[in-house]
C-alpha cells in the first residue's frame, strides 16, 4: 500500500514502499543491510532536499525560542543542531523532526531567571534520564488513550499557534512584506505545477531562495534573520553543566526536568501520531521516548536547551519529500553548517520567505475536515476537540490542552457506558420471589443507577440477581452490590446472586462485604 501524500506534494519525490512500518514484524525480519537501505538511503534526492529546507526554517525558530527561555540564540541553535542528529539516529519516527520548541522554552523561563544558564543544561540532562526511563517503562504505550477528537484538537491548535508565532513578522511593517509574503505563498502552492522541475525541487525551498534573491536585487529594507539576533561563529563543544552535584541541586532541578520530560514526550508522541497519519505508517512510540531523553542529554552536554518534536517542521519535512531517518539527520548537519559557516548568506534570507512557509505549514496542518464535519459528529466529539483547541491556544501549554481534551473524553466516555445498563425484573407466580436479570457495566458512573433500579420495600420473600451479562468493574460497583444485598437484608428479604463472571467474581471476593458476617456486623454497628 503506498504512502499518503498531502495535496501538491511531489509524489515523484518520496515513491515507498511503507508497508514494512505497519508491521513491526516485517521490519524484525530485515537482515541489517535491508533495515539500513530502508531507513536511511530508499529516498537519497527527496530526503537530502527536504532537509535543507527544515534547516532553514529551524533557524528563526530556534533563535526566537532561546529568547523566550531568556537565553543567548546560539544555546537554541546547538540544542536544534545537537537533538535533530541525535534523534535521527536513536527515534522511533522516520521522517519526524526535533529540535528547540517553543513549549519547552516557555517552561524554562523562570529556572533561567532564578538561577541561570548552568542549571538550565543540568535540567535539560536530568530531563533526557526521565524521558528514558519513560521510554523503558513503555509510557508511549499510553498515546492509545488519547483519543481522535483530542489529536484533531491538538493538530488545530498547533496549526493556529503557528499562524499566530507569524504576525509579529506581519504587524507594523511596509507594504512589501506583504508582497513578499504573498509572492512566497504563490510560489510554494503554484511551483509543483511547473512541468519537469516542479515535482522534483521542494517549492518551499524554491519560495526563499527566490524571495531571498528579490530582496538582495531590489535592495529591499525587510527584516531578515540577521535582525534575529547573532549566529554562533564556532562549534559547539561538550561540557558538563557547571552545578553542584547535591540534593539542594537536585531539588532545584527537578520540578522542571519533570514538565519539561512530560510536555516534550506529549508534543513527541502526538506530532509522531500525525506524521504516521501523514504518511501512513506505524512508528514505534516507547523508542521514540528513548531517543528524546538521549537526544536531551546529548544538548544538555552541548551547551543547548531541551526539544522535542516540531509539528512544524515535521510537516514541512513530509510535504516536501523527507521520509527517512535521513532527512532529520541532513537538518541538522546543513542548520550548524550554515550558521557557522553561512552565517553571512543565512542573515540575508528575509523573514518574509520563512513566513510564507510557516503560514503554508499552518494551512496543512489544520484539519479542515474537522470543520465540515462538526454536524455530523457527535456533540461530545465536537466539544472535546473545541476544548483541546481553545485551552491549549488560550494557555500556549500543550500539555495543558491534551488534559483537558483527554479528560472531557474520558468523562463522556464513562458517561455513555453508564447508559448501556438494563436492569429488568419479574416477579414468580406466588408474588413472593422477584428476579432481577443485570445487563451492561457498572462502575463508578453507573453504580447509582445500578442501586436505584431495585425496590427495596417491597415485600419479598427472596430476590435473585441475575448477574450472568453484566460486568463489575472497580470498587465503587462492589459497595454499590453490597448496598443493594445488605438493604434488601435489612427488610428480611434473602438475596442470591446467580452467574458472576470470573472477573467480576474475584473483584467482588476481595473488596465485598455482603458475604462476609464480620465485615457486615461491623457496618451494622453489632
Amino acid at each position: 500500500m503506498p504512502a499518503k501524500f498531502a495535496e501538491g506534494e511531489s509524489k515523484d519525490v518520496a515513491v515507498l514502499d511503507f508497508a514494512p512500518f505497519r508491521t513491526g514484524s516485517r521490519i524484525a525480519a530485515m537482515t541489517f543491510s535491508q533495515k539500513l537501505r530502508f531507513e536511511w538511503f530508499s529516498n537519497i534526492r527527496g530526503d537530502l532536499l527536504a532537509g535543507l529546507v527544515v534547516a532553514l526554517a529551524l533557524i528563526p525558530e530556534a533563535i526566537a525560542f532561546s529568547i523566550i527561555a531568556g537565553v543567548d540564540p546560539k544555546v537554541g541553535l546547538y540544542a536544534s543542531f545537537c537533538i535533530a542528529v541525535v534523534i535521527a539516529f536513536t527515534g522511533g519516527r522516520p521522517g519526524m523532526i526535533s529540535a528547540a520548541t517553543g513549549a519547552m522554552a516557555l517552561l524554562m523561563v523562570t529556572l533561567v531567571r532564578e538561577h541561570g544558564l548552568e542549571y538550565l543544561l543540568a535540567a535539560t540532562v536530568l530531563c533526557g534520564v526521565l524521558q528514558i526511563a519513560a521510554g523503558y517503562l513503555k509510557l508511549g504505550s499510553l498515546m492509545r488513550f488519547v483519543s481522535r477528537s483530542v489529536v484533531t484538537g491538538f493538530v488545530n491548535a498547533l496549526a493556529i499557534l503557528i499562524f499566530m508565532a507569524q504576525l509579529p513578522e506581519l504587524t507594523g511593517v511596509t507594504w512589501h512584506v506583504y508582497a513578499m509574503t504573498a509572492a512566497g505563498l504563490g510560489i510554494i502552492y503554484l511551483f509543483p505545477y511547473v512541468p519537469v522541475v516542479g515535482k522534483a525541487i521542494p517549492s518551499p525551498l524554491v519560495c526563499i531562495l527566490t524571495l531571498t534573491a528579490v530582496a538582495l536585487l531590489l535592495g529591499l529594507d525587510i527584516r531578515s534573520v540577521a535582525d534575529m539576533g547573532e549566529l554562533p561563529d564556532t562549534l559547539p563543544v561538550f561540557l558538563w553543566p557547571d552545578v553542584a552535584l547535591t540534593l539542594e541541586t537536585l531539588l532545584i532541578i527537578l520540578p522542571y526536568s519533570a514538565a519539561l520530560a512530560v510536555v516534550g514526550l506529549l508534543e513527541s508522541m502526538m506530532t509522531a501520531t500525525i506524521v504516521d497519519d501523514l504518511t501512513d505508517t506505524c512508528s514505534d512510540k516507547n523508542r521514540e521516548c528513548k531517543g528524546q531523553g538521549i537526544a536531551n542529554i546529548g544538548a544538555g552536554l552541548m551547551g543547548g536547551m531541551a526539544g522535542c518534536a516540531m509539528i512544524g517542521q515535521s510537516v514541512i519535512n513530509v510535504k516536501s519529500g523527507g521520509r527517512t531517518r535521513l532527512s532529520c539527520l541532513t537538518a541538522g548537519v546543513v542548520l550548524l553548517l550554515m550558521v557557522v559557516f553561512l552565517s553571512d548568506w543565512v542573515g540575508l534570507i528575509p523573514m518574509a520567505a520563512l513566513v510564507a512557509v510557516m503560514i503554508m505549514v499552518s494551512i496543512g496542518t489544520f484539519s479542515w475536515d474537522s470543520l465540515r464535519n462538526l454536524k455530523q459528529h457527535p456533540l461530545s466529539t465536537n466539544i472535546v476537540m473545541l476544548a483541546t483547541v481553545v485551552v491549549t491556544v488560550g494557555t500556549h501549554n500543550l500539555a495543558y490542552g491534551v488534559f483537558v481534551g483527554v479528560l472531557l473524553a474520558a468523562m463522556f466516555f464513562a458517561n455513555k457506558m453508564a447508559h448501556y445498563l438494563h436492569i429488568g425484573s419479574e416477579l414468580d407466580a406466588g408474588g413472593r420471589q422477584r428476579s432481577y436479570r443485570v445487563v451492561g457495566q457498572v462502575f463508578f458512573s453507573s453504580a447509582d443507577k445500578f442501586v436505584a433500579a431495585f425496590d427495596f420495600k417491597e415485600a419479598l420473600d427472596k430476590v435473585v440477581i441475575d448477574l450472568g451479562r453484566a460486568h463489575f468493574w472497580d470498587i465503587t460497583a462492589v459497595a454499590a452490590l453490597d448496598k443493594v444485598v445488605i438493604k434488601f437484608r435489612r427488610e428480611g428479604t434473602a438475596v442470591e446472586i446467580l452467574g458472576m463472571n470470573q472477573a467480576s467474581a474475584t473483584i467482588v471476593d476481595r473488596f465485598g462485604v455482603h458475604d462476609k458476617p464480620q465485615a457486615i456486623d461491623q457496618l451494622m454497628g453489632h
